[in-house]
């Protein structure tokens, strides 16, 4: 199977790096994951991308592949167990964060000092995304290590039929809260900035790279947010007002 089912006719090993990311920019964290220079060495084909590399051609179709075919399934959130969906939350949004600030941080590095000067506003992106990472991890440390315990306790507790003095479930809720805000007025800016993730005509695929992760970052902090500040917080408020003396 190719990559590119509009380009049957031509094999993905036969296509330009270049190619193939300006055709889809999702693909761009897949080379970049292999170390493959799809900006300003785009020009080289896959297969002599992949053999400088040490690669196989097929297994990187197969991994662009796989990057492009995944969806995302209606889940009824609302429904679910605090306990599923804390381990949900950590699975998808908390592994999703730590698993892509790094490629945040280079692209907004490197786009900053290559276009800083003509598009002064990347320079306040890159500060803003610093920022922005500076602090999520350590907000996600505190809900896996302080929030997340706690409400699974409240959880046992109730599955024991038991009541108990208040545990202050309210206090580190609250915190958490004030840091999605602060979280969240830093993508607006950046949103904002980049005109919604808007890249220049004349941007290289680095530039567009940034934006496009920015934006797919965006994304996944405003669901991730939404399922803490709408559903797992209040249920969690709940849960202790509901098992307490």
């Amino acid at each position: 199977m190719f990559a590119f089912q509009n380009k049957r006719m031509q094999q993905f090993k036969e296509r330009t790096v270049a190619e193939i990311v300006i055709e889809n920019i999702k693909t761009a964290d897949v080379f970049k994951k292999h170390g493959i220079d799809f900006c300003c060495g785009g020009h080289v084909t896959v297969a002599a991308a992949c053999k400088s590399k040490g690669l196989k051609v097929k297994a990187l179709e197969k991994e662009i592949d796989k990057s492009l075919s995944r969806t995302s399934r209606v889940k009824n959130f609302d429904s679910w167990e605090l306990d599923v969906l804390i381990d949900y939350i950590v699975k998808i949004h908390h592994s999703y964060v730590t698993k892509n600030v790094s490629v945040l941080l280079d692209y907004t590095q490197k786009v900053a000092e290559a276009h800083g000067e003509l598009h002064p506003e990347v320079i306040r992106i890159k500060s803003l995304t610093k920022s922005l990472v500076d602090e999520l991890i350590p907000h996600l440390k505190k809900e896996e290590h302080i929030l997340f315990p706690l409400i699974k306790q409240l959880m046992e507790i109730k599955a024991n039929n038991e009541k108990v003095s208040r545990m202050g479930v309210q206090s580190p809720i609250h915190v958490m809260q004030m840091e999605h805000e602060l979280a969240g007025d830093m993508i607006i800016e950046i949103a904002l900035l980049s005109q919604n993730f808007t890249p220049p005509e004349e941007a290289c695929n680095t530039f567009i790279a940034m934006y496009a992760k920015l934006k797919e970052f965006q994304d996944d902090l405003f669901q991730h947010i939404h399922l803490e500040n709408n559903i797992l917080f209040p249920k969690a408020i709940l849960l202790e007002e509901e098992l307490s003396l």
